[in-house]
């Protein structure tokens, strides 16, 4: 068996997966690399991906599978990962070699104590095109440092401090336990594979080395504000999806006070970034949607909407006029600014 499983979705990615690719052969045969060609027809993504498979045989597996979209890649790669844990690498991303080599080090420490490691959290770095200063994303004072902790044991996450997909590591028995089946066809779904498997996560462990490299920059971006907007309607169902799955389990959450707290905490942010891409859009159909998205909250959970609506995000989300859509809207930007997200 595999120390560690790393799935790198591909879907028309030859301008940039050999430097994704590169940067993970480093973890030598404790490492599985799972190239999943996502129907890719534009270019050489199935040629290149073959090739590194047939120079590496013992390392990398390549799939080749009908364009299902991110979270149908990611499926694929669990389903068909070896490894005892399981990462996944976005084709435009990267990794640093030395973090990279702690973090194996790390996994090979923690397989022989009793404890069972659930998941390990790692810093990840905005690699924005253009800006010579990169905004390094740690969970320090947050966070235990190189040791094994429980959900009670982390202080409160700040706003900004989310632990995405691009800074987790997680056992791979376990996202096959819980369950996890990522939607075809859509963008964002990174958000409900670090949202949906944490009511099994009870060992972490966050090792404080800027581990991935999170490119931000290509024009055709998920994550470019103008891009979000045009697919507004795929970010309304994965977070309604989240609605749905913590409403649906919220007693057995709420028996994990700092667990619940995080989970609370995420699924508004997610809530804020909704109503915001609609207020931003300003259409008619948009603002239809965006009352739409709070009357569902309201009707999965009231007292779980009164919350929220109360709250500061939530009570800025909903000012009345043109006025107040205006002060929201300036409100996430300075956002953007100080945590440097899209």
């Amino acid at each position: 068996m595999k120390l560690l499983s790393i799935a790198i979705p591909c879907y028309n990615s030859e301008n940039y997966m050999r430097k994704c690719i590169d940067s993970l052969l480093p973890g030598g045969e404790d490492v599985e690399i799972i190239i999943v060609d996502d129907g890719s027809q534009k270019d050489r993504t199935a040629e290149i991906a073959d090739a590194y498979a047939a120079q590496y045989p013992t390392i990398v597996k390549v799939i080749h599978q009908e364009n299902g979209g991110h979270g149908a890649a990611v499926n694929a790669g669990i389903e068909n990962a070896t490894g005892l844990y399981f990462k996944v690498v976005d084709s435009d991303d990267w990794v640093k070699e030395e973090a990279y080599r702690q973090v194996l080090d790390t996994l090979r420490e923690q397989t022989g104590i009793n404890r069972v490691l659930d998941m390990l959290i790692c810093n990840f770095v905005y690699e924005k095109e253009g800006e010579k200063r990169k905004k390094v994303m740690n969970y320090r004072h947050i966070l235990p440092e190189n040791q094994l902790f429980t959900w009670e044991d982390c202080h409160h996450f700040t706003k900004g401090h989310y632990i995405l997909m691009h800074s987790v590591i997680f056992r791979t028995k376990l996202l096959r336990e819980c369950g996890l089946k990522l939607p075809g066809h859509t963008f964002y779904v990174d958000n409900l594979y670090v949202f949906e498997p944490l009511p099994y996560v009870e060992n972490l462990y966050y090792l404080d080395v800027n581990f991935y490299r999170y490119y931000i920059g290509r024009e055709d971006q998920s994550v470019n504000e103008s891009i979000m907007i045009s697919r507004i309607d795929q970010q309304i169902y994965v977070n309604k999806r989240m609605i749905d799955y913590f409403t649906e389990r919220g007693e057995e959450i709420r028996e994990d006070r700092r667990l619940y707290q995080y989970m609370y905490n995420y699924l508004e942010i997610i809530t804020t970034v909704s109503s915001v891409l609609l207020l931003r859009s300003g259409t008619k159909e948009h603002l239809a949607m965006k009352k739409e998205l709070w009357e569902y909250l309201k009707s999965r959970d009231k007292k779980l909407f009164g919350s929220m609506r109360r709250g500061i995000m939530g009570a800025a989300m909903n000012l009345p006029g043109k006025g107040g859509r205006r002060l929201a809207v300036d409100a996430y930007h300075i956002c953007q600014k100080i945590f440097k997200f899209n």
